[in-house]
């Protein structure tokens, strides 16, 4: 029997195949995402083209938010089936085969009465050109594929993630939450930890839930929490655990990418901060949480429900202008 996945890939792909050269017509599974969103591109008609494609520096291709829509048409009504299916193809591939389809679960199941369909999505530049990224947005998701197009930003730029699963607001155990296994690796290196690190580690008031809390400092002056120099051999190898389980649900060149860009800014940079205000059911399972350093900030959020915000960048990219 074929399951929904691989009904999705394979008919994902059939499209990509009839819209491009023989080199598309290998075993699907070879396929990257970007290739499908050069067949997407190129399906455009030129009403579509004119409300989703735009230049490469148009300043929209670097907003994320937690919930919205990137241009003002949905991709049910606005994309004809074979496009909508180029899309879920597009954004499973943005994902490891383990969790793609828990993923997309999760965006359909927030997503409401119109399910995936719902998204939105653009496309800057012109795939295949060096300059471009599609970007695919809606409630608890921004995603982007760049093909390496961005310089010094893992996943092509900021993403977000996150998931209302039971209910708004979620209890203590998070029931059905798609992402709250990264918060109990989490809070088991927080367990791992004495009474002086959890003091340092323990913080009173958790962050704002928006992009000012993944704007980067360049210096650990002034970074809260425990840092990774101030723990044990067999704490920061538990610490690299919960950065592989953050990065678990993405597709293998952006967790390869994301872990090279937070090696050269220094892991022992890296602080690990849990906040007081928001721990659901008083059980001291700490449901906000956050690993930052000067150049990397992994914000997870999970009171009332869970919110991720991400932005890891190279060290020796220069500045963005400000504006």
């Amino acid at each position: 029997m074929t399951d929904r996945r691989s009904f999705l890939r394979n008919s994902a792909f059939t499209t990509a195949a009839l819209a491009t050269p023989a080199a598309l017509r290998a075993e699907a599974t070879t396929v990257e995402a970007e290739t499908v969103v050069k067949s997407l591109y190129n399906s455009l008609t030129e009403p579509q083209r004119a409300a989703l494609a735009f230049g490469f520096d148009d300043p929209l291709r670097s907003k994320v938010s937690n919930n919205w829509h990137i241009t003002e048409q949905r991709i049910g009504n606005f994309l004809d089936k074979d496009q909508n299916a180029m899309v879920r193809e597009i954004f499973l591939k943005a994902h490891s085969e383990e969790y793609a389809d828990k993923v997309i679960d999760q965006v359909i199941h927030d997503s409401g009465r119109k399910g995936f369909g719902d998204c939105s999505i653009a496309l800057f530049g012109e795939p295949g050109t060096g300059d471009f990224e599609f970007v695919l947005t809606g409630r608890h998701c921004t995603r982007r594929i760049d093909g390496d197009s961005v310089k010094g930003k893992a996943f092509g730029g900021p993403i977000f993630y996150g998931h209302a699963a039971d209910t708004f607001y979620e209890g203590p155990e998070h029931k059905g939450n798609a992402y709250w296994f990264q918060a109990k690796s989490a809070n088991k290196v927080f367990e791992m930890l004495d009474g002086k690190q959890r003091d340092a580690a323990l913080l009173d008031e958790s962050p704002g839930d928006n992009t000012s809390t993944i704007r980067h400092r360049r210096s650990t002056e002034g970074l809260p929490g425990l840092s990774a120099t101030d723990m044990t051999a067999d704490q920061k190898t538990a610490l690299r655990g919960v950065l592989d389980d953050l990065l678990m649900p993405f597709r293998e060149a952006d967790r390869k990418e994301s872990m090279a860009l937070i090696e050269k800014a220094g892991f022992d940079d890296l602080h690990l901060s849990f906040y007081k205000d928001a721990d659901i059911g008083d059980d001291k399972v700490w449901d906000n949480w956050r690993i930052e350093g000067p150049h990397m900030t992994w914000y997870f959020r999970g009171d009332p429900h869970v919110h991720t915000w991400v932005h890891i960048s190279d060290p020796d990219a220069p500045r963005p202008p400000r504006g």
